[in-house]
């Protein structure tokens, strides 16, 4: 059957979590869905200077941020990472209100417990009603959950990185019966079979707390459908595409309390490829309108969502001894400085607010957009956020 690449990736997206959903008996019901309870969804992606998005000479990279979502927000100008600035580090310190400086590369959990964590203890939320769904690799399911004592992954978020379901696969199965720097399709594709079939699954990147997480024959048969396509076309896939028809098959299927979702297309930037990063910034402004627009389209999410959206930090500035753009790690305002708009139930139209608002604020404002109470951070709930 011929159709787009979109189309074939969202149904692998949607057979991917129906299969898992339909393993444990878990989805979407009238029965378990509060038609009353607040819903907040935050989208952060990687490093992106003011001056490629809301800087005079940036707009251009993001019309639909600039010219259709904007009016609608709340917009902050100064968001301030006071923090390391590596992702990991990054997320954990707006997952826990807390600043976090463990290792960048998530080998050990937050220190503080996690805003899924506070969710599910204090409102008894099940795990099906929190995610945290990435594209970025510097990440792990640890990020779902801290180790501080009476919290825990007894109370952690499912946590899934799709961009892994694919480019892991591809990766270890090219090794195989490698000669010359090809690979052999038949060896390729046994491996891939073996991989596929295998009940560690966890290991190509499809992560949920709690349980068995082998994908059933289904969905494995469309990841090498969609891997052959790969392959035999040669054209590159935007992981954030992917991990966005993920979080809206998610949303679709369990209509979370708590959706956290980070993009990374723009970290291409590493590679020192100007271009590549800029085309990452425009893919995350549409793909922004794209979740606004899907928001407004669900009856379980019109009317009761808040939609955050932000930098993790920004890059450092050119001219830098750390060669600008391509990194994120000087102590500079390029660096630590972005914004953050606000979307939906919990901000006002047109607002725009210029005081400086911490990374670690972010969750207190969170929690106080789902109404929880018992939620010791360093940081604050933001006044103009509110319900």
């Amino acid at each position: 059957m011929d159709i787009s690449r979109r189309a074939f990736f969202r149904s692998l997206a949607a057979l991917s979590v129906a299969e898992w959903a339909q393993q444990r008996g878990r989805g979407l019901s009238a029965e378990t869905i509060d038609s009353s309870r607040p819903k907040v969804i935050v989208l952060s992606c990687g490093g992106v200077r003011c001056q490629e998005t809301f800087g005079q000479e940036g707009v251009g990279n993001i019309p639909h941020l600039h010219r259709d979502l904007l009016p609608k927000s709340t917009f902050f100008t100064q968001i301030r990472n006071l923090g390391v600035t590596s992702h990991y580090n990054t997320i954990s310190s707006y997952l826990t209100g807390n600043w976090q400086h463990v290792d960048d590369w998530g080998k050990t959990p937050p220190e503080s417990p996690t805003i899924f964590e506070y969710a599910r203890k204090e409102l008894g939320l099940p795990q099906d009603d929190v995610w945290f769904i990435s594209s970025n690799k510097a990440l792990t399911s640890k990020i779902g959950a801290s180790a501080v004592r009476d919290f825990g992954p007894s109370y952690g978020a499912n946590v899934i990185f799709p961009k892994q379901m694919l480019i892991n696969a591809v990766v270890n199965a090219a090794a195989q019966g490698r000669a010359a720097h090809n690979a052999n399709r038949g060896d390729m594709q046994a491996e891939l079979q073996a991989m596929l079939q295998s009940s560690n699954y966890e290991g190509l990147g499809w992560q949920v707390e709690g349980g068995s997480s082998e994908l059933g024959p289904t969905a494995r048969s469309m990841v090498l459908r969609a891997i052959n396509q790969l392959v035999d076309t040669n054209v590159p896939i935007s992981g954030d595409e992917f991990t966005y028809l993920m979080c809206v098959e998610v949303m679709k299927r369990f209509a979370p309390s708590l959706l956290v979702m980070t993009f990374s297309d723009m970290e291409a930037a590493h590679f020192g490829s100007y271009s590549m990063h800029v085309a990452g910034v425009r893919n995350f402004d549409r793909l922004t309108h794209e979740l606004w627009t899907e928001i407004e389209a669900d009856p379980n999410y019109r009317g009761k969502t808040t939609l955050l959206v932000l930098p993790e930090f920004g890059r450092d500035f050119d001219g830098s001894p750390t060669n600008g753009f391509f990194n994120h790690r000087q102590d500079s305002e390029e660096t630590r400085s972005t914004w953050m708009m606000a979307i939906g139930a919990g901000a006002r139209s047109g607002q725009v607010v210029d005081r400086p608002i911490k990374h670690v604020d972010i969750s207190a404002t969170v929690a106080s957009l789902l109404g929880l109470k018992a939620t010791p951070m360093q940081g604050t709930a933001v006044g103009e956020i509110r319900l």
